[in-house]
């Protein structure tokens, strides 16, 4: 019997959307293998559900984060304060997002006692909270802050008055509105939240901070400004340390923050000359 030499037959059946992939990490276009997911998509949906699973599960090794962050020549000149929600673990943390936003006695006791032993009046507070991924935190905390420190150093582009940043908190089981406490505790006027985001099956290791002026327990997220998904796959640490500065400033300037403070920062310049009463918007 004659050897069938014809080609064989892709086992695939392409999709016409597969172009689109260039564009994003979604799962689109992936094609079919009969009525079933072709084994490589399935697969690697499997790797980024577990990937997103130990993102969410996987203990923030704080001492070690925070070693690495004070051996940089940019670092806060004060010793970190570790700090844990009234989560006690990590159970309680998924089931009781209250637990998360506030800080368990121990920790309120010793910003307490650091804010009555200090007579400087800070500008900012920095917490790194490990929330939905520690993953996130571990690797963009320490590129950002490094990109940040930049903009908050003493000659800054704008020209700006340095920030007295107090020492770098670092909180375990804590969800965003936590910063309130910190910045209510330590008399700080403004404080920022570096948090592991909750994660999606495409990044497992996104960072959010999120800026809230004067912050005080009760505060909503109407009172919080939010720049997300800082990762070298989203918002790389230049820009998202760019846009932070930004807020920073402008919250210092209007003493305000949330809804009514707007991100301007990639608004272009308008120019216009003043000797003509030609309207630039219809021009």
């Amino acid at each position: 019997m004659a050897q069938d030499t014809s080609p064989q037959q892709d086992a695939v059946t392409k999709n016409s959307w597969q172009k689109l992939k260039a564009f994003t990490d979604a799962r689109v276009g992936l094609g079919r293998s009969g009525v079933s997911t072709p084994t490589q998509h399935l697969l690697a949906f499997q790797l980024a559900h577990a990937q997103a699973i130990d993102a969410v599960h996987t203990q923030l090794d704080a001492h070690q984060l925070a070693q690495q962050i004070m051996a940089q020549d940019w670092a806060p000149n004060c010793a970190p304060l570790f700090l844990h929600s009234r989560a006690t673990d990590r159970a309680t943390y998924l089931q009781r997002p209250d637990f998360g936003r506030r800080l368990d006695q121990a920790s309120a006791n010793r910003l307490d006692q650091h804010a009555q032993s200090v007579t400087t009046e800070y500008d900012l507070a920095i917490a790194v909270v490990d929330g939905l991924s520690s993953l996130a935190v571990e690797q963009n905390t320490l590129p950002f802050l490094a990109a940040l420190f930049g903009y908050l150093s003493t000659e800054n582009p704008l020209n700006q008055p340095a920030w007295s940043v107090a020492p770098i908190c670092f909180v375990e089981q804590g969800r965003v509105a936590i910063g309130d406490d910190i910045c209510e505790r330590l008399n700080a006027k403004c404080v920022l939240v570096l948090i592991g985001e909750r994660p999606g099956l495409s990044s497992p290791d996104s960072l959010g901070l999120y800026l809230t002026w004067g912050g005080k327990v009760g505060y909503t997220d109407a009172f919080r400004n939010c720049i997300s998904n800082i990762r070298p796959a989203g918002l790389i640490y230049p820009e998202a340390a760019r846009k932070a500065f930004y807020l920073l400033s402008e919250a210092r300037t209007l003493k305000l923050s949330g809804v009514k403070l707007k991100d301007r920062s990639d608004d272009d310049l308008l120019e216009h000359d003043s000797q003509t009463t030609e309207n630039f918007l219809i021009s």
